[in-house]
């Protein structure tokens, strides 16, 4: 059955940086867009960043493009997302997420989870 388990989460200091990964397995890692969301305490779950199978191009949210990247390694089906400068809005739980299709848009549903990682930037 389709894994997705992350890692790499922890407490940082602002402007610290992290990178998070997603090990993937039960499916075929290169022929879907994957993704990165995030659930701050009582805040709704939000879309992060994706980087699609083809090309692959990538695709953020304002609020990270320029500190986040999201990359992929399709040899190890482990999905990464550096995280530079990062910020006390950043705090939260992250979790990587895989798409129905290869292309990425905003409209393609979501067919896996990981269990998610904490995220905490505090001085």
């Amino acid at each position: 059955q389709v894994q997705l388990v992350e890692s790499g989460g922890g407490l940082v200091q602002p402007g610290g940086s992290l990178r998070l990964s997603c090990a993937a397995s039960g499916f075929t890692f290169s022929n879907y867009t994957m993704n990165w969301f995030r659930q701050a305490p009582e805040k709704a779950r939000e879309w992060i960043a994706a980087i699609s199978a083809i090309g692959p191009n990538t695709y953020y949210r304002p609020s990270v493009e320029g500190r986040f990247t999201i990359s992929r390694d399709n040899v190890k089906n482990t999905l990464y997302l550096q995280m530079n400068n990062l910020k006390s809005d950043d705090t939260a739980v992250y979790y990587c997420a895989k798409s129905s299709r290869a292309y990425y848009s905003p409209s393609y549903s979501i067919t896996a989870w990981g269990q998610g990682t904490q995220v905490t930037v505090s001085s």
